[in-house]
């Protein structure tokens, strides 16, 4: 087990929480005011008593589309694509999955797997990111229950901290900008169970491959007015790499009470995770042990305690309110071992100590007291471990007035709202030296680097406070020009305050704000009672972060995503602008089936975009880099029928860079004598593979036993290094599965599944870095950096052939 007992006591740090005043300036807001001045019409009618509406016999589907549960609209009034996935899809492999779920069903979505954790991928769709790692330009907006859940410090997203097993149904929107911040390709709405929803008792144990061992249960209970949902979910697995165990443990809860007028819904959410995800490792290593992992430890230590109060209140049968309040508090260790380019001192004066890579200046901890050579010369290899502490406690709300009263004898839906979301965060970042051992970890030692702030040099501690401050007000209203024509116009106006406060000096002290108006206008059109075209466009935006803010400048690069630098340029928002227009239908079919389609065209061009320039294999620093440009296809058709379903997703997305670039790429072996490679309009984005084709089926064989399969078909995809698109690309996979169900009795039910059926050995993220200097296995132990008999790509190994299975009780 790696060890954090060294630095717990330091990173538990607490701080008083302010507040500030929100300073409103109403001329910003005229515009909004006046787009929505009708929809306002419709509102003050709503309070007078009207006729009821003729109720039709056609099937309608309904979905949110503000971030506060409340104002649903038929999908065939929203101007954009919008895919779903239901529990069921979640657990269509025995344990509930979110991300499994949006991998093999979702075609616009495709996993990275950069820190080769399970629970902890990379969701893009269309090309924008959601990911737990820190310093990740974050495209999507991800909410829970109306909370958005992007973390405080870095707006990453830890999948892992969401329960699965509680998810009734998740939502994804394309472009919109009630979504708020981060909401540059989408947002993600993930709808939580309670007792009104689901009812009954499931227990469920399974296990597997890499002695993964689960057990979960849930139970939903709803009795006259009020309900109760409860949910826990514990798994421990090994893993398929050295060193990849994981531990991860939720719990949900929630307590409803819900009348004709009135819902109220109070949830709790849990989690307490372990994750040792290894890492990449270099290619010459993997293909003498696909086990092989580079430097450890490579450890993330997760909590969330998320309490959310939902409520809505009918005021009439048009006109309603609802609000969310919350509180999130969320702690995060992270350990992150690597080479280190200190050495033993030169000089007769620091004869005995550790110096840093020039060999004169030496190590130093907080007392100023030399750090001795633990590498006895040079004979043992020197490593780093950087560790880093955040600790954010973040509580706001939502205020939101819906009303869905005709407006001049026209269908109207009207939304108007404002949001806040407050947040303190303590963030403490470090390094200690150790010795790497034979198996490439960091031995810990009671050795930590003090590097005075200002230095040529890295390892600099760190302890920082920060406040952020968001506010967004928005609006949106759609209107029937008449039974075939519905047009929507939305907007939202954004206020981010991001103010840091160094606490161990002043060099990264800083306030910020950012404000930003987001309109968007689309249509939809009934070609048939069963077909709707659509057009859109929409603004979105996203305001840099604390650690992009203070690790933005090119001469104090910073430890990634550790260490921060000081005195930093200024970085400026980034500004989306979307278009998309499509088709989708649906259509009965014989024997109760029921057929859905989709097509679709998108463009976003990102003005500003922020991205990471390496400087070295762990470090580097962040930079507006000009336009970059994401556009594709999305198309899919689904079949649920009685006995069989089936559904195929197929998505082109082609993500490139706008604007010429000069980035530093040291491990790329087309690099410059500067270490530069030059990136060109047109090369396209690292990560991001062009084409995505999933199909899955679902059998019943009889009314107690089915069957199912699903293949997922990806396309290759640049290293992260290769900007420039000069080397041979990661190469594209295709991974198939299968599944089966038996309900023995009425009560209980067998399940099993096989992932990567063909045993597809593959990876699914890559890099170039240096993996000299630590004797890794397959690298000659006398190579220095870009040796010629050193191939510099790394690569995560995704899981080979797995068989799982296990038992579910329903009561």
């Amino acid at each position: 087990m790696h060890q954090f007992k060294n630095y717990v006591a330091i990173g538990r740090t607490f701080a008083a929480y302010r507040f500030d005043g929100c300073r409103f300036a109403a001329r910003r807001l005229a515009a909004l005011a006046i787009v929505f001045c009708f929809g306002l019409c419709s509102t003050a009618a709503a309070l007078d008593p009207a006729p009821p509406q003729t109720s039709t016999l056609q099937e309608i589907l309904v979905i949110g589309t503000t971030p506060v549960p409340g104002l649903r609209i038929d999908i065939d009034k929203v101007p954009g694509n919008v895919q779903s996935v239901l529990a069921s899809d979640l657990a269509q492999n025995g344990t509930a999955s979110l991300t499994g779920a949006l991998g093999s069903r979702l075609g616009s979505v495709s996993i990275s797997d950069t820190l080769a954790d399970p629970f902890q991928p990379d969701i893009l769709y269309r090309g924008f990111e959601a990911s737990p790692v820190l310093g990740t330009p974050q495209g999507l907006a991800v909410y829970q229950n109306g909370v958005r859940i992007n973390e405080a410090f870095g707006d990453s997203v830890n999948w892992d901290l969401i329960p699965d097993i509680a998810i009734s149904r998740v939502d994804i929107v394309s472009s919109s900008p009630l979504y708020g911040l981060n909401a540059l390709g989408g947002a993600m709405a993930v709808t939580m169970k309670n007792g009104f929803t689901y009812q009954g008792v499931d227990a469920e144990l399974s296990g597997g491959s890499f002695n993964q061992r689960t057990g979960s249960a849930e139970v939903g209970i709803k009795k006259g007015l009020f309900g109760l949902y409860a949910a826990a979910r514990a798994l421990d697995e090994d893993g398929w790499r050295l060193f990849a165990h994981d531990s991860v443990r939720q719990y949900y809860m929630d307590l409803s009470l819900h009348t004709d007028q009135t819902s109220v819904d109070l949830s709790y959410s849990r989690a307490n995770n372990r994750l040792f995800g290894p890492g990449a490792a270099p290619v010459q290593s993997l293909a003498i042990n696909p086990d092989a992992v580079f430097t450890g430890p490579q450890a993330n230590i997760n909590n969330v305690d998320f309490t959310t109060l939902n409520a809505s209140y009918a005021l009439t049968s048009a006109l309603a309110v609802q609000g969310v309040a919350y509180f999130r508090n969320y702690r995060q260790s992270v350990s992150n071992g690597n080479s280190a380019n200190f050495t033993a001192c030169t000089s007769a004066a620091e004869a005995g100590s550790l110096c840093q890579s020039d060999g004169t200046t030496p190590l130093t901890n907080a007392d100023g007291a030399a750090l001795p050579d633990i590498s006895n010369g040079g004979a043992n290899i020197l490593g780093q471990n950087n560790f880093e502490f955040i600790h954010s406690q973040t509580w706001g709300g939502s205020l939101q007035l819906t009303d869905s009263q005709r407006l001049s004898g026209h269908d109207n839906q009207f939304a108007v709202g404002a949001t806040v979301d407050v947040s303190h965060t303590n963030f403490l970042s470090g390094t200690q030296v150790g010795i790497i051992d034979a198996s490439l970890i960091v031995e810990p030692s009671t050795l930590f680097v003090d590097t005075p702030e200002g230095s040529a040099f890295s390892a600099t501690p760190v302890i920082l406070d920060a406040d952020t401050k968001y506010y967004g007000f928005y609006a949106t209203d759609t209107f029937d020009v008449n039974s075939s024509l519905a047009v929507t116009l939305s907007g939202r106006y954004n206020i981010a305050k991001v103010d840091l406060s160094d606490q161990r000096g002043t060099s990264l002290n800083g306030l910020n704000r950012f404000i930003h108006f987001n309109p968007a206008a689309g249509a939809t059109y009934k070609l048939s009672p069963n077909v709707t075209a659509f057009v859109g466009f929409s603004i979105n935006n996203r305001a840099p972060t604390a650690s992009e803010i203070e690790c933005s400048d090119p001469l104090q690069p910073c430890l990634l995503p550790s260490s921060l630098a000081g005195d930093p340029p200024n970085l400026k928002q980034v500004i989306a602008h979307t278009s998309e227009l499509g088709v989708r239908g649906h259509m009965a079919t014989a024997k109760s089936g029921r057929l859905s389609w989709n097509a679709s065209l998108f463009r976003t061009d990102l003005d500003d975009d922020i991205y990471g320039i390496a400087t070295s294999v762990s470090t580097g620093f962040f930079q507006n880099i000009g336009s970059t440009r994401r556009q594709g296809v999305e198309t899919g058709i689904n079949y649920q029928g009685q006995q069989w379903s089936a559904y195929g997703q197929y998505s082109y997305i082609d993500a490139t860079f706008r604007s010429p670039l000069t980035m530093n790429s040291p491990a790329n072996p087309f690099q410059d004598a500067n270490g530069d490679i030059h990136v060109l309009p047109g090369d396209r984005l690292p990560g991001i593979p062009q084409h995505r084709f999933k199909v899955g089926a679902d059998y019943s064989v009889s009314s107690n036993w089915s069957v199912g399969a699903s293949v997922v078909r990806v396309s290759d995809q640049f290293y992260h290094g290769d900007e420039s698109n000069q080397n041979a690309p990661l190469p594209g996979y295709t991974v198939v599965s299968l599944r089966s169900s038996y309900r023995v009795a009425k009560q209980l039910e067998i399940f099993a599944n096989i992932q990567n059926l063909f045993d597809e050995r593959y990876a699914s993220y890559g890099l170039f870095g240096d993996p000299t200097g630590v004797n890794a296995p397959g690298i000659p132990s006398d190579a220095q950096s870009n040796d010629p008999r050193v191939d510099n790509r790394f690569q995560n190994p995704a899981a080979p052939r797995s068989v799982f299975g296990g038992v579910r009780l329903t009561f």
